[in-house]
């Protein structure tokens, strides 16, 4: 069975520029590191919620790619 265990979340800023967080698992642990600053965190539950949120907070990028 394939096990897939890295992921991203990708917003854009108001410049157009992409920002992407990378989403890492092991186990029940999961990193999150961002491609633009390298900021980096380890946390168990809502990695993804968290890349969102520092993407918004930190690089002002909200516009998501599926919804445009």
């Amino acid at each position: 069975m394939l096990q897939i265990n890295t992921s991203k979340v990708s917003r854009w800023d108001q410049h157009g520029r992409e920002h992407t967080v990378h989403v890492q698992r092991a186990g029940v642990q999961r990193t999150i590191r961002c491609e633009t600053c390298g900021w980096r965190k380890n946390t168990q539950f809502l990695p993804w919620l968290k890349a969102e949120e520092h993407l918004a907070e930190e690089h002002q990028a909200t516009v998501d790619p599926k919804e445009t």
